[in-house]
């Protein structure tokens, strides 16, 4: 989804074939009340849901629900599909989507793509470390300046977890 600052260290110190260093990042669609989480980074000068970089020995559910509310403030519950569900090894939810981003020359992301809604109790308030995030809905969200990518990411977030 995006660019998540510089190659952390504990990226693999030989590449992959072809050359290419890869870091698993995650990013989260947020929806409440019919309107969808997203920022303008303001480094990429790009409109982004909250995301970045898995942590050494973290699981991609736990970094996604770290990122949501490190930058913006709100906590959240990630909804999807679990594949069992019986007792034994922690079942992860299953992303909405993964894909590979070349972010520079040589280095990709592999992106774990999540949907989120706020935990209850959520009243709306925003903080966090990363400025300018905001509740967007699908008329809102049309006039943001979005890739084709976020924009159809937008619209799949909005419509699966409408509050219809």
């Amino acid at each position: 989804m995006r660019p998540a600052g510089p190659t952390p260290p504990e990226a693999p110190a030989s590449p992959a074939p072809g050359g290419v260093t890869r870091d698993l990042a995650v990013s989260a669609f947020v929806v409440w009340r019919d309107q969808v989480l997203l920022h303008r980074h303001p480094k990429l000068g790009m409109w982004l849901p909250p995301g970045g970089h898995v942590e050494p020995n973290e699981v991609p559910d736990d970094a996604a629900v770290r990122e949501v509310r490190e930058e913006s403030g709100v906590e959240v519950e990630l909804v999807g599909e679990r594949a069992i569900d019986a007792p034994g090894p922690r079942q992860l939810v299953r992303p909405r989507g993964v894909q590979l981003e070349r972010i520079a020359p040589g280095h990709e992301h592999v992106d774990l793509v999540y949907l989120a809604r706020p935990v209850a109790g959520y009243g709306g308030g925003l903080g966090g470390e990363g400025a300018g995030f905001g509740w967007y809905d699908a008329g809102a969200a049309a006039g943001l300046d979005l890739s084709p990518e976020l924009r159809a990411w937008v619209a799949l977030a909005l419509r699966e977890l409408a509050s219809g």
